[in-house]
């Protein structure tokens, strides 16, 4: 039997630099994420053993340091190198981010996705 447990973290708030003109990215502002990933070694049995699998609190720290590192000017780029350091740091099989920031005064946000898969 092949399965596959998909891990998601909804609604993950960073704080982050970003935005085209300099004065937008002098000050952090609220971000939202939502990341769904899965391992890409999943044993049938996990044996209750958080080794065993991808440890999402070690994980969702990682991005908040991550997205607060440095300024950066699109939410492109940052759910690009996102994406690429999350998939260097775990064995995932697949990640999908969702980034979403709140700029437009007559919109709920502005969001980006992106799949990225293992070779």
């Amino acid at each position: 039997m092949t399965s596959e447990r998909v891990i998601e973290i909804r609604g993950l708030e960073v704080m982050a630099c970003v935005g085209v003109p300099e004065e937008e990215r002098a000050v952090p502002q609220r971000l939202l994420l939502d990341l769904r990933f899965t391992a890409l070694d999943q044993p049938a049995d996990l044996g209750d053993d958080i080794a065993t699998t991808i440890d999402y609190f070690n994980l969702s720290r990682r991005v908040v340091a991550f997205a607060g590192e440095r300024p950066r000017k699109l939410i492109e780029t940052l759910v690009d190198e996102l994406a690429d350091r999350l998939m260097s740091a775990y064995s995932l099989r697949w990640i999908e981010i969702t980034v979403r920031k709140f700029i437009l005064t007559d919109a709920k946000w502005v969001a980006v996705s992106i799949r990225r898969e293992a070779d």
